[in-house]
């Protein structure tokens, strides 16, 4: 067994972690970039704001669900790191459209830009999860595992703190650099070739409805997979609070709504780092559901940090400004602990999915996952917009959703740590 750290030297790992860690930045520095340019230089109102932040999050969700059965195929049928490749030459083409948006201050060409680094992220998603069985040794794979995910949430930290820093024309060069050199990574990554041979449906809803029907029935596969797909439903509703929450709550600039979602990266690639230390590479669910509680008694406190948030009259706070003030702390504090028990929730959860079934199937399995969370993400970002329309609700107020989807996700581990912790490969789908 590797130390997870130790797989950083691995040729079989370093080149897929800069990979994949450059694609999630340069998802979130587009996209927070374009979000913070609509949430403060266009729109005026809270309502306006936490409907485009919706609608941004639910267009870059979408294709997770269209074609997250199709990227899954492609992947288990052809080599794995020779679809990265194409996957991060197309990043390139689609960041040229987006930075093309950014200079013209086009919202509607930049979703465009958004709905193709959704697609790029629905095709790279499987294989990034997939190859680790096929590159690592088994025990080695929980720590690939967190590692991955450590690395993707400071990926999102760098990328949403250059997205409220930069400017529009910096961000436009930076997401074009930065695809490029994710391309050249991708070259270096040993080849991951087909374990299996199918034919392809691209059908892609017949597709996602057999996918789904033949991963779901397995038990570990179906209670990992709701689990981790209500944990994405919160991070979705999350993300759609954030801008608003900072800037109509707390009063705040867009440089604090940076910090807000910064933090919240930075601790879920803490919580992944600290429950793979804790389950010394064993595939468990054992601290996930005194994790995810937590989590929601941390909601509940974050809530009432907001509830009671000292009134501002003024200019909006600057990011010295705000940490400056007493109660910032807390409710920073409540956040980072909520990032950091979601990381320690989720990481195993991931690792069920690619130890549970056959290495050739691995790709499918994480491509049905997809197509639940993206589902859960969409109808999370959708449904707490309906929320906060309804009448006397205040947006501080929706985090009591989260607090119920953290209860719901809670319930889902303990039954699925009732199961027993030792996934069987001979517990397969068939497809």
């Amino acid at each position: 067994m590797i130390g997870a750290l130790g797989l950083m030297k691995e040729r079989r790992f370093l080149p897929l972690f800069i990979t994949q860690f450059l694609g999630a930045f340069n998802d979130n520095l587009f996209k927070n970039a374009m979000i913070f340019f609509a949430t403060y230089q266009i729109f005026n109102s809270v309502e306006q704001e936490t409907q485009f932040s919706a609608i941004a999050t639910g267009i870059f969700i979408l294709p997770f669900f269209l074609f997250s059965a199709l990227g899954g195929q492609l992947a288990d049928t052809h080599d794995k790191a020779r679809i990265m490749r194409i996957i991060k030459a197309a990043e390139v083409a689609i960041m040229l459209v987006g930075a093309t948006g950014i200079f013209l201050k086009s919202l509607p060409l930049m979703l465009v830009a958004l709905v193709g680094m959704g697609v790029h992220s629905t095709f790279f998603g499987p294989i990034k999860y997939a190859i680790l069985p096929q590159h690592l040794a088994e025990d080695d794979v929980l720590g690939g595992t967190g590692m991955i995910e450590a690395g993707t949430y400071i990926a999102i930290l760098f990328g949403t703190i250059a997205g409220g820093l930069l400017s529009a024309h910096a961000a436009a060069f930076a997401v074009v650099a930065i695809a490029i050199v994710g391309w050249v990574a991708s070259l270096q990554i040993p080849p991951a070739p087909p374990l299996t041979h199918l034919e392809i449906d691209f059908n892609i809803f017949r597709a996602s409805a057999r996918l789904i029907s033949v991963t779901m029935h397995i038990r570990r596969l179906f209670l990992a997979i709701i689990s981790i797909s209500v944990f994405w439903s919160i991070a979705a509703v999350l993300g759609v609070l954030f801008p608003p929450l900072v800037k109509n709550v707390f009063h705040a600039q867009k440089d604090v709504a940076s910090v807000f979602l910064g933090i919240f990266s930075i601790g879920i690639a803490l919580g992944s780092v600290i429950i793979n230390k804790l389950l010394k590479g064993n595939v468990s669910a054992r601290y996930c559901v005194p994790s995810v509680l937590a989590m929601a008694v941390f909601v509940v406190d974050f809530h009432f940090a907001a509830k009671y948030w000292p009134v501002h009259e003024g200019p909006l706070l600057k990011t010295l400004d705000f940490v400056r003030m007493p109660a910032a702390w807390h409710a920073l504090g409540d956040l980072a602990m909520i990032a950091i028990t979601g990381g320690m929730f989720v990481v195993p959860l991931y690792a069920f999915l690619t130890t549970t079934v056959e290495k050739s199937q691995t790709a499918r399995t994480v491509a049905a996952n997809n197509v639940v969370n993206s589902g859960a993400m969409v109808l999370g970002s959708v449904g707490i917009f309906g929320f906060t329309r309804i009448p006397g609700v205040r947006v501080e107020d929706a985090l009591w959703v989260v607090v119920a989807l953290a209860l719901a996700s809670a319930a889902c581990a303990r039954r699925l740590h009732k199961e027993g912790d030792v996934p069987r490969r001979g517990d397969r789908p068939d497809a």
